[in-house]
C-alpha cells in the first residue's frame, strides 16, 4: 500500500516574518493550505526520495520546507535576500532541525563551487531579474551530476484572477519570470523529468509546473 507523502514543516509557530514576499503561513491556511503544499509533494516526486550529501535552498523564506530537506540530506543549506538568517536558524534549532543559512542572492551564492548535490528552489526563481546570472551561480556550486528542483506557479489569466480574489497579490509583479525560468537554464542544464500539479489535468488548467534539471 502506497503511503501518502506529507511533509515535515516548521510548525506555524515557529516562522519567522521575514519580508512581503513570504507566505510560508498560507500553508496552514484551510484555503490555501493544500495548493501551498502541492509544492513540496512536487519537489518530493521529482527527487523521488533519494538520499543527498549536501541540500542547498535557494529562497527558504522562514525555513517553512527545510525540517523535511533536512531529512534528505547530511548537510542543509540555505540562501535567501532577506537578513534574518539567524532567526530562522533558532526557529529550526528549537525543533531540532540543524542548517547553515546565508543571506545573499541567487546571482551571486556565497559557496564554495562543487560543493552541493542538490539545490531547490520553490516560487522564487521568477523573481530574480538575471536569471542568466543566477543559472551560472546554481551551475558553479553544483557538483558534477548535481540536480536543480525547480517549482513555480504556471501564468493562467484564471490562476492570476483567482490569486488576486483570495489574496489580494497582484501577479504582475513577476512579470515574464514565469515563462523565461526554465528557457534561461538550458544552456547549462538539461531536464531531467517534467510534471505538473494536477498532474492528470492538461497544462492550461494546472497551478504547478515543476522541473528537474541536471547538471550539464
Amino acid at each position: 500500500m502506497r503511503v501518502r507523502y506529507k511533509p515535515k514543516l516548521l510548525p506555524k509557530d515557529r516562522l519567522v516574518v521575514t519580508g512581503p514576499v513570504d507566505k510560508a503561513g498560507w500553508n496552514y491556511s484551510p484555503l490555501l493550505g493544500p495548493l501551498q503544499r502541492a509544492r513540496f509533494s512536487l519537489v518530493h516526486q521529482l527527487i523521488e526520495g533519494r538520499k543527498y550529501g549536501t541540500i542547498l535552498e535557494v529562497g527558504y523564506g522562514s525555513g517553512v520546507f527545510l525540517p523535511d530537506l533536512a531529512a534528505r540530506c547530511d548537510t542543509l543549506l540555505g540562501v535567501d535576500v532577506h537578513p534574518h538568517p539567524k532567526e530562522v536558524t533558532a526557529a529550526l534549532a528549537a525543533e531540532g532541525v540543524s542548517a547553515h543559512l546565508y543571506s545573499a542572492s541567487a546571482e551571486a551564492l556565497p559557496l564554495e563551487s562543487d560543493s552541493v548535490d542538490l539545490i531547490v528552489s520553490i516560487s522564487v526563481l521568477e523573481y530574480v531579474s538575471d536569471k542568466a546570472a543566477a543559472a551560472r551561480e546554481l551551475h558553479r556550486v553544483l557538483r558534477k551530476g548535481g540536480r536543480l528542483a525547480l517549482v513555480q506557479p504556471l501564468s493562467h489569466w484564471w490562476l492570476n484572477a483567482g490569486l488576486r480574489v483570495l489574496t489580494g497579490e497582484n501577479a504582475a509583479q513577476y512579470g515574464k519570470g514565469r515563462e523565461q525560468l526554465v528557457p534561461s537554464m538550458l544552456e547549462l542544464f538539461s531536464i531531467v523529468r517534467r510534471t505538473r500539479f494536477p498532474a492528470w489535468l492538461p497544462k492550461a488548467l494546472c497551478v504547478y509546473e515543476a522541473v528537474l534539471l541536471e547538471v550539464r
